[in-house]
């Protein structure tokens, strides 16, 4: 069956997540701000959760169609073959955004939504009540300037929740962000890479991950693996394949260090939880003892964006270390992202070779991207 499939993206990431997509050999339909849509099966729903890793979910498109008023928004979703997805005993919720449209109020195009399903399977299946005990199917009604877009949860929890954090520290980042900054890097599984302010570790893991070959979906559950459309063998098959993709013989040679002891620790226990504790040095350090142990190495890192003076000295600290450390290693690359506007003269005394604009969680912060000179 063809399906065309939504995959949403953090706002600055949908070029890397439309090369996951192509990668995976699915078609793009269009790329906006923070999705992409593509065509693909009930396989491709399958693969795209298991595989990709830096998409936010994965949304099945049911319908897209123009609604000014209530009574066209009702009608049109009741037009939809509901029944086709949604089984007798389906469970079913509603969730929505609108934005600059005529049907400003989520909570009534919400009820609309709802009733219009029910409406659409009680006539199908000639009952009055349905006890919503089996799978479930959150659709959500999207409105932008009176533009409606009906989806299907496809993913569940988000797709950044891989199941390998069981140890976290304070202001963690999101899997997905740190697998797109190691991605954006180009980083080879030859080349050395270093985390010096690694945290609970998730950018050395997603890199081990990623040089492994270790699909981010291997080791969790998703909403689509209760559906009727989608045959339990696919999953199996999908799941089987993704086990004998990884490539464990795979040398990786990545660092991640962190002032914190506890930090550290965490991120141990995370690594052994993502099966990627063999392929990464941790170690507590202060990163002012950061050294060269290779030429051409590269550093991923999410420093601190304190704003207590205790540590903004420490950052201040931090970016002199980086001077002098590229000053001497002219053949290491660093890829760095932050709220701080002024790193570039801080760090280089020279504009980035590429800029991106990102999202860590609600902050607003800038990948910057320092390429070291060709050996």
């Amino acid at each position: 069956m063809k399906l065309e499939l939504i995959a949403t993206a953090t706002f600055g990431l949908e070029a890397v997540v439309k090369r996951e997509i192509q990668a995976l050999g699915y078609k793009i339909i269009k790329s906006e701000d923070g999705k992409i849509t593509y065509m693909g099966d009930e396989r491709a729903i399958v693969r795209s959760n298991l595989w990709l890793r830096s998409a936010d979910r994965v949304l099945l498109k049911m319908a897209e169609f123009k609604a000014a008023e209530f009574e066209a928004l009702f009608q049109q979703t009741r037009g939809i073959a509901w029944e086709e997805l949604i089984p007798i005993d389906g469970k079913f919720t509603v969730t929505g955004t609108s934005v600059k449209s005529k049907l400003h109020s989520v909570p009534a195009c919400q009820s609309i939504v709802k009733k219009a399903v029910v409406e659409r399977l009680r006539e199908y299946y000639c009952i009055e009540h349905f006890a919503e005990t089996g799978a479930e199917y959150t659709i959500k009604v999207t409105i932008l300037k009176d533009n409606v877009t009906l989806t299907v949860d496809t993913s569940g929890v988000g797709l950044h929740k891989r199941g390998y954090r069981v140890c976290d520290v304070a202001a963690p980042m999101k899997e997905t962000l740190a697998a797109a900054m190691v991605q954006l890097s180009f980083w080879r599984a030859e080349r050395l890479l270093v985390d010096p302010c690694c945290g609970s570790g998730t950018i050395a893991i997603e890199a081990a991950m990623l040089g492994r070959n270790i699909a981010p979906g291997l080791n969790r559950s998703f909403a689509a693996e209760g559906w009727e459309l989608i045959p339990r063998e696919l999953w199996k098959e999908e799941r089987k394949h993704a086990f004998e993709s990884v490539s464990y013989d795979t040398k990786l040679h990545i660092m991640a260090f962190d002032i914190d002891a506890k930090a550290v620790e965490a991120a141990k226990e995370n690594a052994i939880e993502a099966g990627v504790d063999d392929c990464i040095a941790f170690k507590r350090m202060n990163m002012q003892h950061l050294e060269a142990t290779a030429p051409g190495g590269i550093i991923i890192t999410n420093p601190p964006y304190g704003e207590r003076i205790g540590e903004k000295r420490q950052i201040e600290n931090i970016y002199r270390k980086y001077h002098t450390f590229f000053k001497e290693n002219p053949t290491w690359s660093l890829f760095l992202v932050t709220t701080d506007r002024e790193v570039e003269a801080k760090t280089f005394g020279r504009p980035a070779d590429r800029r991106r604009k990102l999202y860590n969680g609600r902050l607003e912060v800038c990948y910057y991207q320092f390429h070291g000179k060709k050996e």
